[in-house]
C-alpha cells in the first residue's frame, strides 16, 4: 500500500466517523430529563442524612436529579438515562410513598463499595465520600429505613 492509499482511507475513516457521531444525536433515547415532582422522601433521621445522601445519591435515586449539559450527548446521554432510569426504578427517594423493596439493600451496596458507582464518580468528584461522611450515611440510612445504627441499635 502506498501513503496516499493509507491517508486516504483514514479520511474516509475520519468522516464516516463524524458523519456518524452527529447520526446518532438525532436518535431520540438519553434526553428524558424529567424530574417527576417528589411525592414524598424517607423520614429521615436528621438533616445531615439527607445532605449525604443528596449528594451522594439523588442524582440516580430521586426525581432531583441534575441533568448536566453533556447529559444531551449521545452515547454519554444514553447511559447516563439508562443509570437514572434504573436507579429510580430500584430506589426511589422521592417516591418513598410506593415500595421501596431495594430500600433494605441500600446500606449493603454503600459497604460493598458498589455505590455510588466509579463512573458516577469520576464525573462527579463531590459525591465521593469520606469514610467518616460514609459511615454517617449509613449510619443514617440505618436509622432512616431500618430504625436502627450500624451497630443493631
Amino acid at each position: 500500500m502506498t501513503r496516499g492509499t493509507i491517508g486516504g482511507k483514514i479520511k474516509v475513516a475520519a468522516v464516516l466517523i463524524i458523519v456518524m457521531g452527529v447520526g446518532i444525536q438525532f436518535l431520540p433515547y438519553g434526553r428524558q430529563h424529567t424530574n417527576p415532582p417528589v411525592q414524598q422522601e424517607p423520614p429521615w433521621d436528621q438533616p445531615g442524612t439527607r445532605r449525604l445522601a443528596q449528594r451522594a445519591c439523588f442524582d440516580c435515586h430521586s426525581n432531583q436529579t441534575k441533568w448536566p449539559w453533556y447529559a444531551s450527548v449521545a452515547p454519554v446521554s444514553w447511559i447516563i438515562q439508562h443509570h437514572v432510569d434504573k436507579g429510580r426504578r430500584e430506589l426511589n427517594l422521592s417516591e418513598w410513598n410506593l415500595p421501596q423493596k431495594e430500600a433494605k439493600d441500600a446500606v449493603k451496596v454503600i459497604l460493598n463499595g458498589k455505590m455510588p458507582l466509579p463512573s458516577y464518580l469520576r464525573a462527579h468528584p463531590e459525591a465521593r465520600l469520606q469514610a467518616a461522611e460514609k459511615q454517617r450515611l449509613i449510619d443514617g440510612l440505618n436509622a432512616t429505613f431500618h430504625g436502627r445504627t450500624s451497630t443493631g441499635r
